[in-house]
């Protein structure tokens, strides 16, 4: 077991074995339960006079878990609270006899230079934003005989900076090799990317708590949630599984996106009604108009501009996909200078406008005031869009409806199928989602543009689904 191995495995001189553990379980496996019981252990029975046992966490809520859990286990046992001072306002429990105390600390609070800790847990590390209150907390324990470092979380997704898995990667290497650090205990609770995640032989194993405080039923349940829409897939691979996934909260798998590949023949949508979204990221970087067309088999015609400076440079970083093969092959158009031109955006949607019968074109406002009377100008119908739940859950979970469906055609157009492939969505507790630009692992624009459009085509479809009924419609 996991106390086992940090607390009786002794050197030769008495001191324990492991100075630090990285403890990888799902979520719901008693993780503030085990955590409780380790500081209460250290702060009534450790030896050590003057201990300094510290729980550490991104947030103030999540740094008060195992403080509360700490206070009811001191407040069920009369030998503990006849000894014990529980402080609620600061989150301490003090001990006297060893003038020890525990205290519950969290980011936001700021670094802890200037500690002297004996014991800190790191709880759920994958939400920490930044390594510095961890390192802060490691530092002051070096005139410690016996320190005690202790991080415990589920896994993160694949992101730059990851406190996690830095941590993660680490642990591995110690477990494939422990000579490496023999004062590291890696625990490592953890499925693969290749195994079946449907599979409950896969859950007990990651899963120690199986059956006591993860019940059966509930991961059943959210198996049959994640399987039925994409956008759970990621959060129940890594939060039960304890999957590394690519990203947050996956929106769209590939293959789903693949299933509508039909050819789109932009000559034979002339003249039919379609809806348009446009984004514009910022004038630097991608661009996107994206046309879709109900009455013909949801046929989509994306067009995307970057600025050729942004182009060049991309090329030059190496970076893939590459701007100017994609300009090349007809899917993209850069523009001059370091600025997207969108006078040429402009242009090119008015030309639209005389080869498909546009009924609306919709655009987040942020930003995009002037092409907005621009094009209203220019005889469109203008809807500024939200970027909200409100406005964008609808038609982004109709549009994954559609692709599962087969039921939308797209063409492969290779610019859109890379944005697919970056999107990462934000689920509130309603289940609404959105996408999220800045979570995302690259541009999303042409995808962002396409749930716009769609909005506006289910907003005429079916009143029923308005989504201007909360914020109003806004007119240029």
């Amino acid at each position: 077991s996991i106390l086992v191995n940090l607390f009786a495995w002794k050197r030769e001189d008495g001191t324990r074995r492991y100075w630090q553990t990285f403890i990888l379980i799902p979520r719901k496996n008693g993780k503030s339960i085990l955590c409780a019981g380790v500081v209460l252990y250290l702060l009534f029975l450790g030896e050590e006079i003057g201990q300094q046992i510290y729980s550490a966490a991104a947030e103030r809520d999540q740094a008060a878990l195992i403080f509360d859990m700490a206070k009811r286990m001191v407040a069920q046992d009369p030998g503990l609270a006849v000894n014990a001072k529980v402080l609620e306002t600061t989150k301490r429990i003090e001990y006297a006899p060893t003038n020890s105390f525990f205290k519950a600390l969290s980011s936001e609070a700021g670094t802890k230079h200037g500690t002297n800790p004996s014991c800190f847990i790191g709880d759920e590390v994958h939400v920490m934003p930044k390594p510095d209150l961890i390192q802060a907390l490691r530092t002051g324990m070096g005139t410690r005989d016996e320190p005690l470092e202790i991080e415990i979380t589920t896994a993160d997704f694949e992101r730059e900076g990851s406190v996690c898995n830095d941590l993660h990667d680490y642990a591995r290497k110690v477990q494939a090799t422990p000579s490496l650090d023999p004062y590291f205990l890696p625990v490592l609770f953890e499925a693969t990317p290749e195994e079946d995640w449907t599979d409950p032989a896969v859950w007990a194993r990651v899963n120690p708590n199986l059956g006591v405080s993860v019940k059966l039923e509930y991961l059943e349940r959210q198996c049959k949630l994640a399987a039925e829409s994409p956008a759970n897939q990621n959060e129940f691979k890594r939060l039960h599984l304890n999957i590394r996934t690519q990203s947050d909260v996956v929106w769209m798998e590939m293959e789903v996106w693949d299933r509508n590949l039909r050819a789109v023949d932009p000559e034979a949508l002339l003249g039919q009604p379609c809806y348009g979204g446009l984004d514009l990221a910022s004038t630097s970087d991608l661009t996107a108009f994206v046309l879709i067309f109900p009455e013909n088999d949801n046929a989509v015609l994306p067009f995307f501009w970057v600025p050729r400076e942004t182009a060049t440079k991309r090329e030059a970083r190496q970076t893939q996909p590459s701007y100017l093969a994609w300009e090349r092959d007809g899917f993209m158009h850069t523009t001059p200078g370091p600025r997207c031109d969108y006078d040429r955006v402009r242009a090119r949607i008015a030309e639209l406008g005389t080869l498909y019968n546009i009924r609306q074109i919709a655009l987040d406002m942020w930003n995009a005031t002037q092409i907005g009377k621009q094009l209203a100008g220019d005889g469109f119908e203008m809807f500024g869009f939200g970027q909200g739940y409100a406005s964008m859950s609808a038609p982004t979970k109709e549009l994954e409806r559609l692709c599962l469906g087969g039921e939308i055609a797209h063409g492969g157009h290779p610019v859109l199928r890379w944005n697919v492939g970056n999107v990462t969505v934000d689920m509130d507790a309603a289940g609404n989602i959105k996408p999220n630009k800045k979570k995302s692992t690259d541009k999303i624009d042409g995808i962002v543009a396409l749930v716009m459009a769609l909005g506006l085509a289910l907003e005429t479809e079916d009143p029923g689904l308005c989504v201007y009924e909360e914020r109003g419609l806004l007119t240029i």
